[in-house]
C-alpha cells in the first residue's frame, strides 16, 4: 500500500498551465476534473495535431512523465500537441473500493472525455488555428488503451453534450500505443487497469471484458497505428501488444510494431528512464508519423 501511496504522489493529478482550459465544465458538472491544454507548433495549421493521454491504469495520471514532457517534445519537433487529463477512477477507489455501492468514475467516462477532445479540436480548429484533418491520439499504457478504445468506437458517439451529439467525425486520423494495455481477459490481462476501467462489478462482466478487449474489436476503418512495447515491460505483459499487432494484421489495418528487448515501463520520452535501445522509438515515430503525410 504504501509502494502505491508514493506513486500516488510522485505522479499527481493534474499540472496547471496558462493555456489550460476546462472546456466541459458548464455543461456537464462531473467534467469540471477534464483538462485540455495545447501545445501548438509555429506551423500549427500544416502539422498534425497529437492529442496526448498519459498512463496511470485507470485510476490516476503520470501527467509530468507522459503528459506535459510528452506534448513539450512534440511540440518541439514541429509537431501540434494537445494534452488530455481526463477522468480516472481516482486514489480512493483504488484503496477502498467504495464502487462497489456508487457509480464513481468509469467506462464510458474515459472514452467520452477523448472524444469530446476529437470533436472540440474539429469544431474549434478555426480558432485553434490547427488542421482537423489530421488529429491523431497518443496513449501510453492504460491511456494507449484509451486511444485504441477511440480508433475501435469511432461510430459510437459518446460525447452526451447539451449541445447535441457530434456533427464532426470522431474517428482519430492515426494511433500511436506505447505500451499499451490491450486485453481485459486472459493471462495477460492488467488487472489495476481493467478495474480502474470496468469498476468493482464491470471486472466481472464477461460482455464487458469482451467489449474493452481490443484485439477483439478492430474495426475495418481501424486508422493507421504505430505500436511500440518492450520485452521486459514488469508492469502490462508485452503479449498485449503481440496480440495487438495480430489483431491489426488479421484486419488488415496499416500499422508499424516495434518490440524492444529493454526498456521496461513507463518511460515515455525521457533520456534518463527505459533503455537506450527503447528510446529509438521517438524517432521511429517521427518518421512514421512525416511518411504518413509525406
Amino acid at each position: 500500500m504504501l509502494k502505491s501511496l508514493l506513486i500516488f504522489l510522485t505522479l499527481g493529478t493534474f499540472i496547471p498551465s496558462p493555456r489550460t482550459v476546462a472546456p466541459w465544465a458548464q455543461e456537464d458538472k462531473r467534467a469540471r476534473e477534464v483538462f485540455v491544454t495545447p501545445y501548438l507548433a509555429e506551423n500549427s495549421r500544416e502539422v498534425p495535431t497529437v492529442i496526448v493521454c498519459p498512463g496511470g491504469s485507470y485510476h490516476w495520471l503520470d501527467v509530468k512523465g507522459e503528459g506535459v514532457e510528452v506534448a513539450e517534445w512534440l511540440q518541439k519537433n514541429g509537431i501540434n500537441a494537445v494534452l488530455l487529463q481526463y477522468r480516472t477512477a481516482g486514489f480512493n477507489s483504488y484503496f477502498w473500493h467504495y464502487r462497489y455501492v456508487a457509480r464513481g468514475t468509469r467506462h464510458p467516462d474515459m472514452i467520452c472525455d477523448l472524444q469530446r477532445t476529437i470533436r472540440y479540436l474539429r469544431e474549434n480548429s478555426d480558432s485553434l488555428g490547427i488542421d482537423p484533418g489530421r488529429v491523431g491520439v497518443m496513449g501510453f499504457s492504460a491511456g494507449g488503451h484509451l486511444a485504441m478504445t477511440s480508433a475501435c468506437y469511432s461510430t459510437v458517439d459518446y460525447t452526451d453534450l447539451k449541445a447535441g451529439l457530434s456533427e464532426v467525425c470522431l474517428r482519430p486520423d492515426f494511433v500511436a500505443a506505447i505500451y499499451p494495455v490491450v486485453t481485459m481477459k486472459g493471462d495477460y490481462v492488467h488487472k489495476r487497469s481493467r478495474r480502474g476501467l470496468l469498476g468493482e462489478w464491470g471486472k466481472y462482466s464477461s460482455k464487458k471484458k469482451d467489449e474493452m478487449s481490443i484485439e477483439e474489436n478492430i474495426p475495418a476503418d481501424c486508422p493507421p497505428v504505430f505500436l511500440i512495447n518492450c520485452k521486459d515491460d514488469p508492469v502490462v505483459d508485452w503479449h498485449n501488444s503481440v496480440i495487438l499487432d495480430k489483431a491489426l494484421t488479421d484486419a488488415g489495418v496499416s500499422h508499424k510494431y516495434i518490440l524492444y528487448e529493454t526498456g521496461r515501463h513507463g518511460f515515455g520520452v525521457s533520456d534518463v528512464y527505459g533503455s537506450p535501445e527503447c528510446r529509438k522509438w521517438r524517432d521511429e515515430f517521427i518518421n512514421w508519423l512525416n511518411e504518413l503525410y509525406e
